[in-house]
């Protein structure tokens, strides 16, 4: 695919994904979101990518859903040229239950949720509305001093989306989530850092290396299929109902890992004090129980 709203550039075995609508604060529009799913499906294809940084040409990271299109910019009905009322099963003709009927800024999210490789957001400017939602499946997020943030999908009469009811609240506590949700307000990377939003903060032109000397930390150390089991571990067992839950599947990874290849490299590698190489891949080697959340129980 050929990107229109997005700069796809891999170094070193680190993909940087800018999006790149620079002219309007890189606002989200339909095919910044087919790109972005793209380029994460490409990313995760490609085993030369062990990491994954994402920021904003220009000034900003991301104002939110592009709002050009005026007062009817959310409506689905106008959007489709649909006509009709409201049931408990269809708003203005279209099926809740059909694919086409979810969140756009949801399916992005969740899409980076599923990545097997660490993403890493660089916020070089403003991220509001679906631009400061967007980062909450990320791994690590770094910002500019002059970044800002803001949830304000109550100001615009519509609520927050991409799943960030679910990922907002584990990331920053849930009396700050409804804070910066219920006040909509653009609040400032100081407060964002102050919240547990961001891991950091940079001069805006010490940001990308910060991200990159951080995305090098993980591609030149770790191996790569332990870094996407650990990162599925990490999200998927935070919110298990049960230490048991975490204990099934720690003990799968442990028991697979512990036999494979990376494993001698990684201790053999240590003893002899030098750098390891992994042979494993993402493509080829992730263990047979991966992904075990499509099983009906953990058993």
């Amino acid at each position: 695919m050929t990107y229109e709203t997005l700069i796809y550039d891999v170094a070193a075995n680190v993909l940087t994904i800018t999006l790149n609508r620079p002219e309007i604060l890189n606002a989200f529009n339909a095919a910044m979101f087919t790109e972005l799913v793209d380029a994460f499906d490409r990313a995760d294809a490609d085993d030369d990518v062990r990491a994954i940084i994402v920021t904003g040409a220009g000034r900003g990271f991301c104002a939110g859903a592009d709002l050009s299109g005026g007062a009817t910019t959310f409506d689905h009905r106008a959007r489709n040229g649909l006509v009709g009322g409201t049931d408990s099963g269809q708003i203005g003709g279209a099926d809740l239950s059909q694919p086409a009927s979810r969140d756009r800024g949801g399916l992005i999210t969740l899409r980076i949720f599923r990545c097997l490789k660490p993403v890493i957001a660089a916020v070089n400017g403003p991220a509001v509305g679906l631009g400061a939602t967007m980062l909450l499946a990320m791994d690590m997020r770094l910002a500019s001093e002059s970044a800002r943030f803001g949830f304000v999908f109550a100001r615009r009469g519509i609520v927050p989306e991409a799943a960030s009811s679910f990922f907002l609240p584990r990331i920053v506590g849930l009396p700050q989530a409804l804070e910066w949700c219920l006040t909509g307000r653009v609040f400032p990377a100081g407060e964002a850092l102050k919240g547990g939003l961001v891991r950091s903060l940079h001069a805006p032109e010490d940001l990308l290396p910060a991200a990159e000397a951080l995305a090098r930390e993980i591609a030149d150390n770790a191996a790569p299929v332990s870094v996407a089991l650990t990162r599925q571990m990490l999200w998927r067992l935070s919110a298990a109902r049960d230490p048991m839950e975490a204990h099934r599947i720690d003990s799968r990874a442990i028991l697979t890992r512990g036999m494979s290849a990376d494993a001698a490299e990684g201790v053999t590698s240590f003893l002899e004090k030098r750098p390891a190489r992994f042979p494993g891949t993402v493509s080829n080697d992730m263990p047979a129980f991966f992904p075990w959340w499509d099983e009906e129980s953990y058993r």
